[in-house]
């Protein structure tokens, strides 16, 4: 009576993993063939409406503003208390607070570039996500290890580094906002400690022009890396599907 339980339970999980092979390979030969050839980003850098229209003005804001109004300070009664307790009410701190200070002006963020940054983000999380669908395939279509005919697994084997190569980059692209923000961060607050100095108000405008040139360039790489990857896995998708099948076909 147990064995046939056991029997029973194995193959309705051999069941359930051939029909999570089936989907993974529909939803990997689906992103090669219909989703990698539709990524034409470049085309949308013309577009009126795009951030990334070589047309539109910089947007550069090198204002030095006052600090925004702000409430009433906590009474010092409220804060011997809160000392008191050990507790201290956070709910109220707000973003770009300057209640605490030491230079409480603002410079405002340029909001064209933080536009192309969201746009070179969310391209870059897809392309990332996109490539692990075709590396899940890959991965779980690998042959058993043997003796003879591994022509076809080391073309599985090369893909894959090319395709951990191009989500390498996706992911480092993908970090290149935050960097952006520190470097201008930087820049802004020099232009606040020292608003007499004009070197500074150039800076931050170089610095916008340099992060709106170089984001239409990550388009590109973008655009190039999604390339790379449909070229890599069409030329060899009989291996990709089959590795132990014809071994006459060359890697390329």
């Amino acid at each position: 009576m147990t064995r046939l339980f056991s029997s029973a339970m194995e193959k309705g999980i051999a069941s359930e993993i051939e029909k999570f092979r089936k989907q993974v390979t529909d939803t990997a030969e689906e992103t090669i063939f219909k989703l990698l050839p539709t990524k034409k980003l470049i085309s949308s850098i013309n577009d009126p409406d795009s951030p990334f229209n070589p047309s539109r003005d910089t947007e550069t804001d090198t204002t030095v503003y006052p600090p925004p109004a702000s409430t009433d300070p906590p009474s010092k009664k409220r804060k011997l208390s809160d000392d008191a307790t050990g507790t201290s009410d956070n709910s109220s701190v707000i973003s770009n607070d300057t209640q605490n200070a030491r230079l409480m002006n603002m410079v405002l963020s340029n909001k064209r570039v933080k536009s192309m940054h969201d746009v070179v983000k969310k391209e870059c999380e897809e392309l990332a996500s996109n490539i692990d669908k075709v590396k899940l395939w890959l991965t779980i279509n690998l042959p058993k290890i043997e003796d003879g005919d591994n022509f076809g697994v080391q073309v599985q084997e090369e893909v894959l580094g090319e395709l951990h190569r191009a989500q390498e980059s996706a992911y480092n692209l993908r970090d290149v906002p935050r960097q952006d923000f520190l470097a201008r961060a930087k820049i802004c607050s020099k232009l606040i400690k020292y608003p007499f100095v004009e070197d500074y108000t150039l800076a931050l405008q170089e610095h916008d022009e340099k992060q709106i040139y170089t984001a239409s360039q990550r388009l590109v790489d973008i655009r190039n890396l999604y390339a790379a990857v449909m070229d890599i896995t069409q030329k060899n998708i009989t291996k990709l599907r089959a590795p132990k099948g014809n071994n006459s076909s060359s890697l390329y």
